[in-house]
């Protein structure tokens, strides 16, 4: 017992699960306490905890098809729950190292996938046969790619472990219900979750994170190699290439693994001292440190300030510049870099000392805090008694002398942090004195809460306050930029980090005054959510928005770093990523940097990229809890689901404070259900997804929300059913549906979700698109839903001009465009490639369906109009135009619309 007396009492959670060990138990795991094992004594303690368990042949077909053996889920659990006890018992009684332990439970989980992948092969083949390679004519297997910590044999006590399926060759299995190679190890890798990863009666075993992925979430589970090459040769990012770092083979076929590492190894590792990534580690060294000023992290010893994270990031950071040619610099421990910085000089010897031990400090504290409770935390407990268990365990009499020995240690790293990829940043001009302030100004130094600050937020304030108003004074409108920017001074008052950022950044202050001065939309925006603030610092950024590519990998990876079941923060980084990105095209349109179409361009893709990653979540967290539908040929849905973008975000068309019309179809089994636990008819699972993703998209919180979401577009309108399957659609729009709707399909495109599906739903939309009308009816239809449009939404004062809605506006072209498309695709397939009207527009010229004059001054006004209607939402100014402006434009169209509608 003097063994175990420290985890009894540092341990609530170890001193519960001994009340429930018998006498012989508690022997054993005494005697299990001694020594450290190797990688080998794991694997045979694995094949001993499943040797009595039913093989894979002693099921009957049935069984297996439905899913995993729930006597090897609890096997697994209760092992993993007599080895944590171990693992805690010797780290509280100083009986291993930190080392010793990370390296432990990396063999443990190293073991787990192994059985796990064993089994499920086994279980899997049984239903479909062995799968063969399609060039070699060999039985192929599975790799497990370990990443992160498992991948530098650093997991903690309660860590997730990262992981990437693959497989050698392309083929199909020799069963008599062959699949593909990819379909089965799809379902070997759904079959290793399942067995490690769901929480149970008897726990979990490891939480499987398989977001690292090529493509991410709502891609395929599995990838073959040549998928894998072409897409890192492709696509990787340098945030990929970090990941890549710690990557290794942790279980399945060994040797075709290491010639897949051996392929991917100049993505990692440049041939020569990689200067190029320094703006990209500077990047990512300023979205971790965003992250500690956004979020109140001063409690994570991972991810706040002097954490973990940091340390991992300058041991990282020399890796992928200097790895390339400097060879062992290629080690995935980060216990064995440090070292050798140092050895190259690269770090003084007494810096690489102080983060070792800080290093050493952190993860015995980070495993200590786990063991209190058995969770996955790296947050500083705030009741008393467990504040004075981890002093203890750490070897402190109190929490305050713990608390004073990891601030010391925090700050050291912190420092070191701030050195590595130094930014050139200008120096923080000097405190100016004013005789006077503007009256403005001295309001919000006299107000309440201003008074209330506290001294460090004050001196910030008084810092900040003579250099904002010297840049407003330099522009032309002084007091407008002052007024503008005030608000938001005043909403940063509280969190000052940010008033610091202005004042070290000259540049940035300087571009907030420029932007607001110029657009009150943007103004207020910054107001709302300082957070934004950000993006000032970068004009490359700033005024160049990235590509619809580029914005997928960033949000994919901002995502990843935050747990699957912490929803909140999921909707918060969303909604901050949406603005920010906005932002960035906003910023673009006032400066001139990038013509409107690629305005309109920037914006839809900012709302694809956020609907792909708000399907991906919800679609996951509905498979965790119910299981995944499947199709009626029986093949599981990945995800069967797909979004329809209409109106602008259809035609590629968005701006300023768009709503966003969708509707929502799937291709699940109708007369079937989900395979999980908490089975749901393919119906409710589909309704529920839709739900979840409005929801997602629609609530209100700090940071604001996503969209507004407009449905009504969906077969039958409000009445009707969210989701549809892709069948009852096209009945729906052959059978039931009006012109309008028809008229609406013309602008409609698949925005996110599955390719299969997607491609299924343009052929029903070209097919309905393709009908042979009569142009005569088509027209009056046309012609009577637009008046119908114009008197409920025009200005009934005709003095006034409506961008959209009056004669010659932007509706008058739209309306013009879906009725040639209706009237002329059957004989024209190429219309029914574009859901946008400046490519429509150029399809009608091109085949004579318009003549060219006729065409081109449409296009001309089309964007003379949107300009005007984008810049008109950046001043916070109604749609609406004085009688002579945009005259002879709006004219023409009036004139075409006459000639081409009401003439004949």
């Amino acid at each position: 017992m003097e063994l175990l007396k420290n985890a009894l009492a540092w341990s609530p959670w170890f001193a519960q699960q001994y009340e429930l060990l018998t006498p012989v138990q508690r022997e054993a795991l005494l005697a299990s306490l001694f020594l450290a094992r190797s990688a080998a004594d794991w694997q045979a303690l694995a094949q001993a905890q499943i040797a009595d368990l039913p093989s894979a042949e002693s099921r009957p077909l049935p069984e297996l098809a439905r899913g995993v053996d729930p006597r090897w889920q609890a096997r697994l659990r209760q092992w993993r729950r007599v080895e944590q006890m171990r693992l805690i018992a010797r780290d509280m009684s100083r009986l291993s190292t930190m080392p010793e332990l990370t390296a432990e439970l990396s063999y443990f989980a190293d073991a787990a996938v192994g059985v796990a992948l064993a089994q499920a092969h086994q279980e899997v083949a049984l239903l479909h046969g062995q799968p063969i390679g399609g060039d070699s004519g060999k039985s192929q297997a599975m790799l497990v790619i370990g990443m992160g910590k498992l991948g530098g044999y650093e997991l903690n006590l309660s860590s997730d472990i990262d992981l990437i399926f693959s497989y050698e060759e392309e083929g199909e299995t020799d069963g008599r219900r062959s699949i593909s190679n990819q379909e089965f190890f799809s379902k070997v890798g759904q079959r290793i979750i399942t067995l490690l990863d769901p929480i149970t009666a008897d726990g979990f075993v490891f939480r499987v994170d398989m977001r690292l992925r090529p493509w991410g979430d709502g891609s395929a589970l599995v990838a073959g190699f040549d998928a894998l090459e072409s897409y890192y040769e492709r696509h990787g990012r340098e945030w990929e290439r970090y990941a890549f770092i710690k990557a290794r083979i942790c279980a399945g076929d060994r040797a075709a693994g290491e010639r897949l590492m051996k392929s991917l190894k100049p993505f990692v590792y440049r041939r020569y001292i990689d200067f190029g990534v320094f703006e990209s580690l500077r990047e990512m060294k300023s979205m971790i440190a965003r992250e500690v000023r956004r979020l109140d992290r001063e409690d994570n010893i991972k991810l706040g300030s002097g954490g973990i994270r940091e340390i991992e990031f300058i041991a990282q950071a020399f890796q992928l510049i200097r790895g390339g040619v400097d060879t062992p610099l290629q080690t995935r421990e980060l216990l064995t870099v440090l070292p050798l910085l140092a050895e190259r000089e690269l770090l003084p010897q007494a810096a690489v000392d102080e983060l070792t031990a800080a290093y050493y400090f952190l993860r015995d504290c980070e495993h200590r805090i786990q063991a209190l409770y058995d969770q996955q935390t790296q947050t500083l407990p705030s009741a008393a008694s467990d504040r004075q268990r981890l002093a203890e365990a750490m070897g402190y009499a109190d929490w305050p002398m713990f608390s004073a020995a990891l601030a010391a240690h925090r700050a050291v790293v912190s420092s070191y942090f701030q050195d590595v990829i130094v930014s050139s940043e200008a120096e923080p001009a000097d405190e100016a004195a004013m005789d006077t302030w503007p009256e403005a100004v001295q309001a919000l130094i006299d107000s309440r809460a201003s008074q209330q600050l506290g001294s460090t937020s004050r001196a910030r304030l008084k810092r900040l306050l003579p250099l904002l108003v010297t840049q407003c004074q330099a522009h032309e409108r002084p007091e407008l930029a002052l007024s503008r920017v005030l608000p938001l001074i005043e909403a940063t008052l509280r969190r000052s980090a940010y008033l610091m950022l202005l004042i070290e950044n000259p540049e940035a202050l300087s571009r907030l005054v420029d932007l607001c001065a110029v657009s009150p939309w943007i103004a207020e925006a910054l107001a709302r959510h300082p957070v934004l603030l950000d993006e000032l610092l970068n004009a490359a950024t700033l005024f160049a928005p990235p590509s619809a590519e580029v914005l997928a990998t960033d949000l994919r990876s901002q995502l990843m770093r935050i747990p699957e079941d912490d929803l909140e923060r999921q909707m918060d980084v969303l909604r901050i990523f949406q603005k920010g990105h906005v932002l960035r095209v906003a910023a673009s349109d006032l400066k001139g940097t990038l013509p409107l179409m690629k305005i309109s361009d920037a914006l839809t893709w900012i709302a694809e990229v956020v609907l792909q990653e708000v399907l991906n979540l919800c679609w996951h967290q509905l498979v965790a809890k119910h299981g995944r539908p499947h199709r009626v040929d029986g093949s599981d849905c990945e995800p069967g689901f797909i979004i329809v973008g209409y109106g602008k975000l259809g035609g590629i068309e968005l701006g300023y404070g768009s709503d966003l019309d969708l509707v929502f179809i799937h291709d699940g089994d109708p007369s079937g259900e989900t395979n999980g636990a908490k089975p749901l008819d393919t119906a409710s699972f589909y309704a529920r997804l839709g739900q979840k993703i409005i929801h997602m998209m629609t609530t209100a919180m700090a940071t604001g929300l996503l969209y507004d979401v407009d449905m009504r577009l969906r077969p039958s309108g409000a009445s009707g059913l969210l989701v549809t399957s892709l069948d009852g659609f096209a009945k729906y729009q052959a059978e039931h549906a009006w012109t309008w709707e028809h008229q609406a399909l013309v602008r409609a495109r698949v925005v996110a979700g599955d390719q299969a599906l997607a491609e299924g739903f343009g052929g029903v939309r070209e097919a309905l698109l393709r009908r042979t009308r009569d142009a005569a009816s088509l027209r009056i239809e046309v012609v009577e839903m637009r008046q119908k449009m114009r008197d409920h939404l025009a200005p009934k004062d005709l003095s006034e001009v409506d961008l959209k809605h009056s004669p010659g506006g932007l509706v008058d072209i739209e309306f013009l465009v879906q009725y040639l498309a209706l009237a002329h695709a059957h004989a024209h397939p190429e219309i029914c490639q574009w859901p946008d009207n400046m490519r429509l527009l150029e399809t009608f010229m091109t085949t004579g369906i318009l003549p060219a004059a006729d065409a081109q001054q449409l296009m001309e006004a089309y964007i003379s109009l949107r300009a005007r209607g984008h810049r008109q939402a950046l001043a916070n100014e109604k749609q609406l135009l004085a009688a002579d402006e945009l005259r002879s434009e709006r004219e023409a169209v009036r004139r075409i619309w006459y000639d081409t509608m009401e003439s004949l």
